[in-house]
């Protein structure tokens, strides 16, 4: 099998719940375990089929095994046969970013945390290259029409404001556990301010990405490990 698989074999999928109910069995009682995060960033849209928004997807291939809203359920089932207790941390499709947060169905499970990543603007700005040179504040195409926009911190308010819908809506809890950005973007630092800040007053949980792995074969991959300056 490789990793697609799962979008595409029913087999698979049942593998996938059966290894969630072996790893909650071993670790439902660990200290440290504080959530079981049940995929980092399914995308079978972007992965498979070449889309890249949920209206498309969800109309054309809602219900079917590459619907990450028919296979996470079981996967919580599963969870909770051999452990009540433990978060369960479920974010959407497309690489679980901010604009899919709407297209994903809440489970009724009262442990059940439903995660966000926020790298938006991700071309534009916080994985642009070192010689791209868009700042924080600043102006320039932000939603791919070929015109400037404005980039500041009311933009990533209103950007955030599909999470404040989505926990009104469904009366869940929403948290961040990956953000952050390359650490040549300039003017970074005012960035990563704005964006704690409206995390905080939304009282989003949250978890940098610094990516400083001690594995060798990744430990060269600096460009988001800030210590590097």
């Amino acid at each position: 099998l490789v990793i697609d698989d799962v979008w595409v074999d029913q087999a698979a999928q049942d593998a996938w719940a059966a290894m969630w109910r072996h790893t909650a069995a071993r670790y439902r009682d660990n200290p440290i375990v504080v959530g079981y995060d049940l995929m980092c960033e399914p995308n079978a849209p972007g992965r498979l089929l070449d889309i890249w928004d949920g209206e498309t997807f969800y109309s054309a291939y809602g219900g079917t095994l590459y619907d990450w809203n028919q296979m996470y359920p079981r996967l919580v089932e599963s969870i909770r046969e051999v452990d009540t207790n433990t978060p369960i941390l479920i974010g959407a499709m497309g690489w679980a970013a901010v604009a899919w947060l709407p297209y994903l169905e809440p489970v009724r499970d009262p442990h059940t945390v439903y995660m966000v990543h926020q790298y938006e603007p991700q071309d534009s700005y916080t994985h642009q290259s070192p010689s791209t040179g868009h700042t924080y504040p600043g102006r320039f195409d932000l939603n791919w029409d070929n015109t400037p926009d404005d980039f500041n911190a009311a933009w990533l308010d209103q950007m955030l404001t599909t999470v404040d819908a989505f926990k009104q809506t469904n009366g869940v809890p929403v948290g961040v556990n990956e953000f952050g950005l390359v650490r040549w973007a300039p003017d970074g630092a005012a960035y990563m301010r704005d964006l704690l800040r409206l995390f905080e007053a939304r009282g989003m949980n949250h978890a940098l990405w610094a990516f400083n792995p001690s594995w060798s074969p990744f430990a060269h991959n600096d460009d988001f490990d800030f210590l590097h300056g």
